[in-house]
């Protein structure tokens, strides 16, 4: 059984709603989601705010967070995931926040970094993670795994 197929059976076990923050994923943990067939039972809602005036509009990211930590950062990936969590009234919300290249990259913020936020029930967790210059399309794959993973993981 695939990752996404635990997830949606783990939410809909406890009676969970998922919501979705995605930048840099662009939509790959909602269509992993939405690939499970019964992903209607616990998908509410999924933006793809890949600007930053979009997660301050839609998911209430505050600007003050972004110019002192960095777009890419876990106060961000933070804020999106309580912001999308709260916006679509469900238990759990992700957010998640990176730079999967091949350029942007920064010495503090490498291409390949990615940073996440997990809230379930209000409570928000967050990590960062270092995929490394491993191709774009191969970083964001990585960080849906990552994520819906970890998610399982809090789930069970």
């Amino acid at each position: 059984m695939n990752i996404q197929t635990k997830v949606v059976n783990a939410l809909i076990e406890k009676g969970y709603h998922i919501s979705l923050a995605e930048s840099c994923t662009g939509g790959l943990t909602a269509a992993a989601i939405v690939s499970v067939a019964d992903a209607s039972k616990v998908l509410d809602v999924s933006f793809v705010t890949y600007a930053n005036e979009a997660k301050m509009h839609y998911l209430g990211v505050k600007k003050e967070t972004i110019e002192k930590y960095g777009v890419v950062s876990e106060q961000v990936a933070r804020e999106m995931a309580a912001g999308v969590a709260k916006e679509a009234g469900s238990e759990v919300g992700i957010g998640i926040t990176g730079v999967a290249g091949p350029g942007g990259g920064t010495a503090a913020k490498p291409v390949g970094m990615v940073c996440f936020g997990i809230s379930l029930n209000g409570m928000v967790k967050t990590y960062t993670k270092q995929f490394g210059a491993i191709g774009r399309n191969e970083v964001r794959n990585a960080s849906v795994e990552f994520v819906l993973n970890t998610l399982y993981e809090f789930l069970s």
